[in-house]
C-alpha cells in the first residue's frame, strides 16, 4: 500500500483501496443489473489491458437509453501525487514510484464511482429518483458524447433565454 501521509490528498477520504478495479467493476455491475441494467460493457485499454469505462443499457418507458459512467483516473493521480517529487537519481525508481500511483489512482477512481453508485441507489431504492434519472447525465446521445459532455460544451441548451421561470410580483 501506498504512503499517503504528508500529501495534499485530503479531498479524497479513505481511498488507500487495495481492491482490485476488477473487483470494484464487478461490485459496480452487480449493483447497476440489480437495478435494471442490461448489456453491461467494460472497455479496455489495447496496449496495457486496463478497464478504462463502463457502459450498460438501462430503460426509461419503452426505450432503452446507454449510459457511460464517469471514470477518469488522471485527476486522482493529480491529487495524489500534489506535492510529490519524483526526482530519484534512479531513473527507473522513478518510474516504478509513479507506476505505483498511477495504479493507485485507478483503484481509486473506481472505488470513488462505486460509492457514488451505491450513494445513488440509495435514492432510487427509497423511491426519490429512478435509476435512469440517475444516470441521465451519462446518458450517450447521438453524436456519441453524453449528454453532460454536450451541454458543458453548450450550457444555452439547458439555460435557454433565462425567462422561463420569471416570476411576476
Amino acid at each position: 500500500m501506498l504512503s499517503l501521509k504528508g500529501t495534499n490528498n485530503d479531498m479524497i477520504i479513505k481511498y488507500t483501496s487495495e481492491i482490485a478495479p476488477e473487483k470494484t467493476i464487478a461490485e459496480i455491475t452487480k449493483c447497476l443489473v440489480r437495478h435494471g441494467a442490461s448489456a453491461i460493457v467494460t472497455d479496455y485499454d489495447k496496449a496495457t489491458g486496463k478497464a478504462t469505462g463502463l457502459t450498460f443499457k438501462m430503460p426509461l418507458g419503452d426505450k432503452s437509453l446507454t449510459f457511460r459512467l464517469p471514470w477518469d483516473w488522471q485527476p486522482v493521480y493529480v491529487i495524489l501525487t500534489s506535492g510529490l517529487k519524483f526526482n530519484s537519481r534512479d531513473e527507473q525508481r522513478n518510474v516504478e514510484r509513479k507506476n505505483r500511483y498511477r495504479e493507485q489512482a485507478e483503484r481509486t477512481a473506481w472505488r470513488i464511482v462505486k460509492d457514488w453508485i451505491d450513494a445513488q441507489m440509495a435514492l432510487v431504492e427509497t423511491k426519490m429518483i429512478t435509476a435512469p434519472q440517475v444516470f441521465l447525465p451519462y446518458a450517450i446521445i447521438r453524436d456519441g458524447k453524453t449528454l453532460s459532455e454536450t451541454v458543458a460544451q453548450n450550457p444555452q441548451l439547458l439555460l435557454g433565454n433565462g425567462n422561463a421561470h420569471k416570476h411576476s410580483d
